[in-house]
């Protein structure tokens, strides 16, 4: 599992949304609509119980009167308030808990691993705990998680041309019918049959936006998107139906080179990425998202000058549609195309962030 390791949350600048200015009004409205897009826009401190929270945070919510407002969380413990226990303000957004880091960390090692609840006992965690965690971020069960880990261990060992009766008892089945059972169930077709199937690798990225989702295939990464995306079990689906392929938890050798760029991206250090991509679509959408890549790192365009780049000058809407289904963010940077005035349009993972990368790239350019 790739972890990214910046600076905390409280180190970071602030950047709220272009001509907005954030009024108490405002603010508290967000805080009791626990609205995603303000975050990092601000942080709730509650004067009743000296605690400091995220927009977003579940707890209940305080009176207007009795909450205040801070541009970061560094400003609200300088004026005496401690972090909240519920929304956690001081860690990145979604981050993973190291316990469960160290799970992911053994099971990458040895995919055959199974932990049960007695083993997740004797390491000191709640396997109530790793279970709402996985359910949360991954819409699956810590069970389900490590059983589709397993089998996409056992696919690639068949494509490499291992016996299907060895893979299945080293992949920690005890029976063969078992594991034909549970490889059918995810891939849709019996071990035997699988030479001509194909997978696509999905793993989970934390970055100081938020976690993201990856998937590759061997050509390279293919989707790259916030875990809060709106769209993003269309764009899961559309990718499997292009691609003919199942979407299944595991490693895959695009992902390490992914992490190291990213970080370095958001550190300010890199400004283009050589990481392989891999992006069906139409002959008009390719050709879309290859001239998005061309806009230059701390750049904008509007979706007329993208137009005119094509050669498309009067295909202005077609050219956001494409920009719309554009799977693969920040690598392909949809996010520096603007409107003809200069305000920022839709952003499927948040004008708030559109507005951060927009603003980091500024400032390291």
């Amino acid at each position: 599992m790739s972890i990214f390791r910046l600076q905390p949350l409280w180190a970071t600048p602030i950047f709220v949304r272009k001509n907005t200015m954030l009024t108490n009004e405002i603010m508290y409205q967000a805080l009791v609509d626990k609205d995603v897009s303000y975050e990092g826009s601000f942080i709730a401190a509650v004067k009743t119980t000296g605690i400091f929270c995220r927009p977003t945070c579940t707890a209940r919510k305080p009176k207007p009167a009795n909450v205040e407002f801070f541009k970061t969380t560094k400003d609200a413990i300088l004026h005496g308030y401690r972090p909240c226990k519920v929304c956690n303000p001081l860690d990145k957004m979604g981050e993973t808990p190291h316990y469960v880091r160290e799970i992911l960390s053994a099971l990458s090692l040895n995919p055959s691993q199974k932990f049960k609840d007695w083993d997740l006992i004797q390491r000191g965690i709640e396997p109530s705990k790793i279970r709402r965690w996985f359910l949360k971020n991954h819409g699956i069960t810590f069970q389900s998680y490590q059983r589709m880990f397993r089998i996409n261990s056992a696919f690639k060992k068949i494509q490499d041309g291992h016996s299907i009766t060895s893979v299945a008892f080293d992949s920690g089945y005890e029976s063969l019918s078992g594991f034909n059972d549970s490889f059918k169930s995810i891939f849709g077709v019996a071990p035997t049959l699988s030479k001509n199937k194909r997978i696509i690798n999905i793993t989970r990225l934390e970055t100081p936006l938020g976690p993201m989702f990856a998937c590759a295939v061997e050509e390279g990464i293919c989707l790259l998107e916030f875990t809060d995306c709106r769209m993003l079990e269309t764009e899961f689906k559309t990718l499997a139906r292009l691609l003919n392929a199942t979407i299944v938890q595991g490693e895959n050798v695009h992902f390490d080179l992914l992490q190291t760029e990213l970080n370095a991206y958001f550190e300010g250090r890199l400004k283009h990425f050589s990481v392989p991509l891999c992006m069906p679509g139409t002959d008009f959408q390719k050709a879309a998202w290859k001239e998005l890549q061309n806009i230059p790192y701390a750049g904008t365009r509007s979706y007329k000058q993208q137009s005119i780049a094509l050669e498309k000058p009067e295909a202005v809407r077609a050219i956001a549609g494409a920009n719309g289904m554009n799977r693969i963010s920040i690598l392909v940077p949809c996010h520096r195309v603007i409107g003809t005035n200069g305000d920022l349009t839709g952003y499927g993972g948040g004008i708030w962030r559109k507005q951060w990368l927009l603003d980091l790239e500024n400032k390291n350019r």
